[in-house]
């Protein structure tokens, strides 16, 4: 733990000092203006969506289609503001490193279109009101699981393993599991198996599926300076580790069955889902194209937690 907090704090310091050197630099007329999309960008609401989708299945899970429409969409609420200032507070510290990377350089901390005092602030304020929203509509618990999922983003994924560690990926994948056990727990007050199946699934399918990216664009990430798994290890040992996290999607699935929080339609998608993944990344051992590969199980990785988690919605069992 001092480890961690002594590079954190060696990472504000580093911030101050280049907001200090930015503030020196006078920044072209096109610079200064951001727009509103400017805002919603630096939220990534693309991972706000994907998570916002697993936070209702576990709540419509836990209720079993007694659903209390209210507290949904609070839990919602609060789970989206949490997940925003997150995302918020990872653009604000990873600003140095996003005007390295083509596909980042252009946001608008990298460009000056935000200032950084105003996203800093921005990240505290989502936060704050999205605790608040927890802790109040949704129970101690998801509020408890809100701050476990900021802490992991932005202290150790953000701050210290993104910079230096190839661990990064599977212990920042503890903070992208936590949206469908708020929602669960919301529900029930409580930890049991249920929320735990739902934390390993999130938890399982994301290294993967980022490994995937990572592979396409290893060189970017390479001159950026991230240690990625790819980057470091080389791609043929980033798809050796992807085997056991796709893998082990199965007997989640058969445990979600098994244990009668699903019916046998959902073992049928999830499970040939789960299958088919795995049929992939092991094909990709053998794939000549690795980009072309990359690419395909990147794409098939979206579709498998999408479509596994509306089987799940639509066949979860009564309560």
């Amino acid at each position: 733990m001092k480890e961690v907090l002594k590079y954190v704090n060696n990472q504000w310091r580093y911030q101050a000092s280049s907001d200090s050197a930015a503030m020196s630099a006078k920044l072209p007329p096109e610079a200064e203006r951001a727009s509103w999309r400017d805002f919603i960008t630096v939220t990534k609401p693309g991972i706000i969506r994907s998570n916002l989708i697993a936070a209702f299945a576990g709540f419509w899970l836990a209720s079993g289609w007694n659903v209390d429409y209210g507290g949904l969409l609070l839990t919602l609420l609060g789970t989206m503001l949490v997940m925003a200032s997150a995302c918020v507070f990872n653009n604000y510290f990873d600003r140095d490193l996003d005007m390295k990377m083509e596909r980042t350089k252009k946001r608008g901390l990298p460009t000056g279109r935000l200032k950084p005092g105003t996203v800093l602030l921005y990240a505290v304020g989502l936060g704050i009101a999205g605790l608040a929203a927890l802790f109040i509509f949704s129970g101690i618990l998801a509020g408890l699981f809100g701050i476990v999922g900021m802490f992991v983003y932005v202290v150790v994924y953000t701050l210290w393993l993104k910079r230096t560690s190839t661990w990064s990926t599977s212990v920042g994948a503890i903070s992208g599991a936590m949206p469908p056990v708020i929602g669960y727990v919301a529900v029930t007050g409580k930890v049991d198996l249920g929320a735990w199946l739902l934390f390993a699934m999130l938890f399982l399918w994301q290294p993967p599926h980022f490994w995937a990216l990572g592979i396409r664009r290893k060189e970017e990430y390479r001159n950026a300076g991230f240690p990625l798994l790819p980057v470091v290890k080389g791609t043929r040992r980033t798809k050796i580790q992807m085997i056991p996290y796709v893998a082990l999607l199965v007997p989640v699935s058969v445990l979600m069955y098994g244990y009668g929080y699903a019916g046998i339609y959902y073992l049928i998608v999830s499970a040939g889902l789960s299958l088919t993944w795995l049929y992939l990344t092991l094909k990709g051992l053998k794939a000549k194209d690795d980009d072309a590969w990359a690419k395909q199980n990147f794409f098939f990785s979206i579709n498998y937690l999408t479509l596994s988690l509306i089987a799940l919605v639509l066949n979860t069992m009564h309560g």
